[in-house]
C-alpha cells in the first residue's frame, strides 16, 4: 500500500499520543483504592459519562468497520448503528438498578449472589474471553488505521526496522496500557472526554469537507447509486450484509451484549453518583448521540462512493475496505489536518481498549484474586485485604491483558475485514452470557442449574453449529447463502440464541424433577460414585465437542443428555433458596434493592441542593455534621445518604464523596468532614460545596 501523510502528520501525531499518555497517568494521584481505581470512586455527573460512552461506542471499531460497509453498500450502513434503542428500557429500569444498588464490583459477582459460586466461576471464564476478544479487534483496527501512515521501513540509530501491522499494534498496545495501569478508570473517563468530543468533529469535519470537495451536496446525492440511498439492507442477501443477519447479530446478540454484559460500558455507568444520573447519559447517548454518531462513522464510506462516480476518480484502485475511512482522509484533507483526523481516530479506538483493560483488571481483582485470596486467608486465619496491594495487583493485571490483546489479534487478523471479524466475535461469544443475564434479571424462576446449563450445554451446541453449519445453521438462515469459508457470520448468532435460550429455560423447567432425582440419589449408597461418573461423562463430551472427535450424528445426541446431565449435576450440588437469591437481584425487586442499598428504611422526600463550605472536624466519624436549617432544606434525616461535590461544575464531579448524614449542629452554610473524607474527595480550602440527599 502507498505510503500517506506527511511530517507534519507525524508530529500531529506523534504530539497527540505524547499528550494524551501524559493526561491520562495525571489521574494517577486520584486513585487511592481499588473503588477508585475501577469506579471512578461512584461520583461523576451524566455528562462526562455520556460523552465517555460515546468514545468507547464508537471506537470499539466502527470509523473502520462502518466506513467500509458504507462505502460498498451505502447508507444502510447506519442502519446496524441503530440498533440499540429497544433495550434500552430493560437496561434502565432492570440492569442498571440492580448493578448500582446491589454493589455488586463485575457480573460475575452478580452471579455468586443471584445464583451460586460455580456460576460465577464459569461466568468468569466467559467474561474474560469476552473482553480480551474485545481488546483483540480493538487492536487489530486501530493497527489498521495508522498503517497507511507508516513508511516501510524505519530506521533508528543505523537500524533499519520493518514497519509491519503487527510491530505496530504491540507499539498501540504499550501506550494504552501504560496511562490505563496508572490513571484506572478515571483516566480512562478524563480522556474519554477529550477523545469523544475529538472523534465526533474529526468524522463531521472529513464528511462536511467530503461532501464539499465532490461539488456540494446536490452532486454527492446525485453521484450516489440508488440502491445506495436505501435505509436498510436487503433482507437476505448477499451474504456479507442483510438485514435479517444484521438484525440478529448487531441488533440482538450484540447489543444486549454491549449494554448488559459489556464490563467496560458497565463500569461507566457505575461510575455515575447515582442512578439517576446513570440514566441520564443513557438517554442522552441514545437520543442525542446515536444518530449524529451513525452519521460521523458512516461518512467516511458515502464520501468514497461519491468519488467513485467522479469523472476521474481520486481512490486508488483496489483500495482494501477496511482503509476506506484512512485513503479518503487522506485525499480531502491537507497536511496537518490529515495527521489530525488520524490522532481522532486512534482517540477513538484507545477509548474502547483502555476501557476493557480496565474492565479485565476489574474482572480478574475481583472474581479471580478476591476469592482465591479469601479462600487461602480462610487457611491462614487471615482476614484484612490489603488495598495498597490490591491496587498493584490491578496494575499488574492491566499490563498482562494488555499482552494478551496484543496476542488475539492473530485469529482476527484472518477475516476479510474488521467488521467481519466483529460479527463473528459478537455471534460466538455473547450468546450464553446474554441469555444468562436476561433470564436472571427479568425471570425469578431462573436456577443455578439453568445458568450452568446455558453456559456449558448452550456453548457445546454453539460449537457444534461451527463446525456443522450446513445442517445446524441452515434452518435458521431465512434464506441467506453461505459463505464456505467463513459460513453463516451473522445469522450464525440466531442460532446460538437459540441453542442458549431453549437450553437455559428448559433445564430450568425442569427443577422439580431435577430436585427428586437428586434427592432419590442421595439416599442411594453409592451416590457419590454415580454423580462423579456423571461429571466425568460430561468433562469427556465437553472434549469430544471441542475437538470435533465423532460425527454429528453421535456428538449432538451425546451433547444434548450432556446438558441435562448438568442440571442434574448443578441441582445435587448447589443448595439454591430462590426467595433469598432474587431479593433486590430482579428487576422485580428494584425498591428492596435501594433499602438494602441503603441499609435502612428510605427517605424519598424531595428536598433542595444547597451551596456550603467545609470545615475539618476534631473526631474521625464517618459522618458529614450539616446544621438543623440546612438539613432542613434538604429534608434530611441523621443517618441518610448525601453527595458532596465541588461546586465547579466543569469538574463533573472529579472532587467529591458519598457519605452519611450525621447529628447536626446550629453553624449555617457549614459541613464538617473528617480526615478520610478530605483526602478521598481532595477538597480545597476556601472553595464552595454543593450538597444534595440522595435517599
Amino acid at each position: 500500500m502507498q505510503v500517506m501523510g506527511t511530517q507534519t502528520d507525524w508530529v500531529v501525531m506523534v504530539v497527540y499520543l505524547v499528550a494524551i499518555l501524559l493526561f491520562g497517568s495525571y489521574f494517577g494521584k486520584y486513585n487511592h483504592n481499588t473503588n477508585d481505581f475501577f469506579f471512578g470512586g461512584r461520583r461523576f455527573a451524566w455528562w462526562l459519562i455520556a460523552f465517555s460512552i460515546v468514545a468507547t461506542g464508537v471506537s470499539s471499531h466502527s470509523f473502520v468497520k462502518y466506513s467500509a460497509k458504507a462505502w460498498e453498500y451505502g447508507f444502510s450502513s447506519s442502519m446496524a448503528y441503530m440498533n440499540d434503542w429497544f433495550f434500552v428500557p430493560f437496561f434502565l429500569f432492570g440492569w442498571l438498578p440492580i448493578v448500582v444498588y446491589s454493589k455488586i464490583r463485575s457480573v460475575p459477582e452478580y452471579f455468586e449472589r443471584r445464583f451460586s459460586p460455580s456460576a460465577r466461576f464459569f461466568v468468569t471464564i466467559l467474561q474474560l474471553l469476552y473482553l480480551v476478544g474485545y481488546i483483540g479487534i480493538g487492536l487489530l483496527t486501530m493497527g489498521k488505521a495508522i498503517y497507511p501512515l507508516m513508511p516501510h521501513t524505519l530506521s533508528i540509530f543505523g537500524f533499519e526496522i520493518e514497519v509491519t501491522l503487527m510491530g505496530l499494534i504491540i507499539v498501540i498496545a504499550f501506550i494504552t496500557g501504560t496511562y490505563t495501569t496508572f490513571g484506572g478508570q478515571i483516566a480512562v473517563l478524563f480522556t474519554d472526554l477529550v477523545q469523544g468530543m475529538m472523534l465526533l468533529f474529526a468524522g463531521l469535519l472529513v464528511f462536511v469537507l467530503g461532501i464539499d470537495y465532490v461539488g456540494g451536496w446536490h452532486i454527492f446525492w446525485n453521484l450516489l447509486p440508488v440502491d445506495w440511498k436505501l435505509p436498510l439492507a436487503h433482507f437476505n442477501k448477499p451474504s456479507d450484509f442483510n438485514f435479517v443477519g444484521i438484525f440478529w447479530q448487531d441488533g440482538i446478540a450484540g447489543s444486549i451484549g454491549f449494554l448488559f454484559m459489556n464490563m467496560g460500558l458497565i463500569m461507566r455507568f457505575m461510575s455515575a453518583k447515582s442512578v439517576d444520573e446513570g440514566r441520564k447519559a443513557a438517554t442522552f447517548n441514545i437520543l442525542f448521540m446515536l444518530p449524529i454518531s451513525a452519521i460521523v462513522v458512516s461518512g467516511g464510506g458515502w464520501i468514497a462512493k461519491a468519488m467513485s462516480g467522479l469523472s476521474s476518480s481520486p481512490l486508488p484502485a483496489n483500495t482494501e475496505p477496511d482503509y476506506i475511512f484512512v485513503v479518503v482522509s487522506s485525499i480531502i484533507t491537507g497536511p496537518g489536518v490529515f495527521g489530525f483526523v488520524i490522532a481522532a481516530l486512534t482517540a477513538a479506538l484507545m477509548s474502547t481498549i483502555n476501557t476493557l483493560l480496565n474492565a479485565c483488571a476489574a474482572v480478574y481483582v475481583n472474581d479471580v484474586h478476591r476469592p482465591l485470596k479469601g479462600w487461602l486467608s480462610n487457611r491462614k486465619k487471615e482476614t484484612k485485604i490489603d488495598e495498597k496491594k490490591l491496587l498493584f495487583i490491578a496494575r499488574v493485571a492491566t499490563a498482562f491483558f494488555t499482552v494478551l490483546g496484543v496476542l488475539a489479534v492473530i485469529p482476527f487478523n484472518s477475516y476479510p475485514t474488521v467488521y467481519e471479524a466483529h460479527g463473528f466475535f459478537h455471534s460466538t461469544l455473547t450468546p450464553p452470557l446474554v441469555i444468562a443475564i436476561f433470564l436472571g434479571v427479568f425471570w425469578k424462576k431462573f436456577t443455578p442449574a439453568g445458568v450452568i446449563a446455558t453456559v456449558l450445554g448452550g456453548s457445546s451446541l454453539m460449537i457444534l453449529g461451527a463446525y456443522y453449519p450446513g445442517i445446524l445453521i441452515s434452518p435458521f438462515d431465512h434464506g441467506t447463502p453461505m459463505d464456505p469459508v467463513h459460513p453463516y457470520t451473522y445469522i450464525g448468532a440466531l442460532y446460538n440464541i437459540f441453542v442458549c435460550l431453549f437450553v437455559g429455560v428448559t433445564v430450568t423447567l425442569l427443577q422439580k424433577p431435577f430436585s427428586k432425582i437428586s434427592t432419590r440419589m442421595k439416599k442411594m449408597q453409592n451416590h457419590k460414585a454415580m454423580i462423579i461418573s456423571t461429571i466425568v461423562y460430561t468433562v469427556l463430551v465437553v472434549v469430544m465437542v471441542i475437538g470435533n472427535i465423532a460425527p454429528l450424528v453421535v456428538s449432538l445426541p451425546l451433547t444434548l443428555i450432556m446438558t441435562f446431565l448438568i442440571g442434574l449435576i448443578s441441582t445435587y450440588y448447589i443448595k439454591y433458596d430462590p426467595a433469598a437469591r432474587t431479593e433486590g437481584l430482579t428487576a422485580w425487586s428494584i425498591h428492596r434493592a435501594k433499602e438494602m442499598f441503603k441499609g435502612r428504611k428510605l427517605n424519598e422526600k424531595e428536598g433542595e441542593t444547597i451551596k456550603i463550605i467545609w470545615r475539618k472536624k476534631s473526631d474521625d466519624s464517618d459522618t458529614a455534621n450539616f446544621s438543623k436549617k440546612d438539613m432542613e432544606k434538604m429534608e434530611a434525616e441523621p443517618g441518610d445518604l448525601v453527595y458532596l461535590c465541588d461546586a465547579r461544575w466543569y469538574l463533573g464531579g472529579l472532587k467529591s464523596i458519598h457519605t452519611v448524614y450525621g447529628e447536626p449542629h446550629e453553624e449555617d452554610g457549614v459541613v464538617y468532614l473528617n480526615k478520610e473524607h478530605l483526602t478521598n474527595s481532595q477538597f480545597v480550602e476556601g472553595r464552595y460545596l454543593t450538597a444534595e440527599k440522595e435517599m
